[in-house]
């Protein structure tokens, strides 16, 4: 079958998505396709408004739409203790559990030496000066449980060795090989509770 070019780009870039395949993305195209004008136009400003009106925060790299997002910003937060997540998506999996109240720290990746991910790579020393420079008294490791999450978890934990901050993680109650942004709230939430210091 010879598909349409316009409608075969719309299928390529689809299936550039995480979890969409050729199918998938050939059923979105489709989709659209069938919409009327005033609904793509407004997918596509809601698409474009994302990279124009989104930025990281200048302290914790979360996503905001202001110099320092609402989380940084906030005096209802406990500023001395900073959980260190992977990626943005993990804050609003915590978040959604209701159960910790402190600041966060994007590092915008994880170890990885195999995929090229060193720590020069992520941002760590910006994660070493917040906590030197704040009266920060625990630092909580929230990482996926997988090779990658320990072995940044264990290299975070040398740093801090000696500096006599608290360090902890997230206990585990989420499983090996899961990802927090799929789990459910419940569970982030007495990973938390049942933190241990490592």
């Amino acid at each position: 079958m010879i598909i349409p070019e316009p409608l075969q780009i719309a299928i390529d870039e689809l299936s550039k998505f995480p979890g969409i395949g050729k199918k998938t993305a050939q059923r979105l195209a489709l989709h659209l396709l069938k919409k009327d004008m005033d609904e793509v136009s407004r997918l596509v400003s809601a698409i474009m408004g994302l990279k124009e009106k989104l930025r990281e925060c200048s302290i914790c790299s979360n996503i905001t739409y202001k110099e320092v997002c609402d989380i940084c910003s906030s005096p209802k937060r406990e500023h001395s203790i900073i959980c260190v997540v992977e990626d943005a998506s993990d804050i609003f999996a915590i978040e959604r559990s209701n159960e910790f109240h402190g600041l966060y720290h994007v590092l915008g990746g994880v170890l990885s030496p195999l995929s090229g991910v060193n720590p020069e790579n992520l941002k760590v020393r910006d994660l070493l000066e917040r906590v030197k420079d704040n009266d920060v008294h625990e630092v909580i490791l929230a990482f996926n449980p997988n090779t990658e999450g320990e072995t940044t978890a264990l290299y975070l934990l040398k740093l801090f060795k000696d500096t006599g901050v608290k360090i902890t993680r997230i206990a585990r109650g989420l499983p090996v090989g899961g990802d927090l942004e799929f789990s459910d709230d419940a569970t982030i939430g007495r990973a938390f509770l049942s933190r241990v210091e490592y």
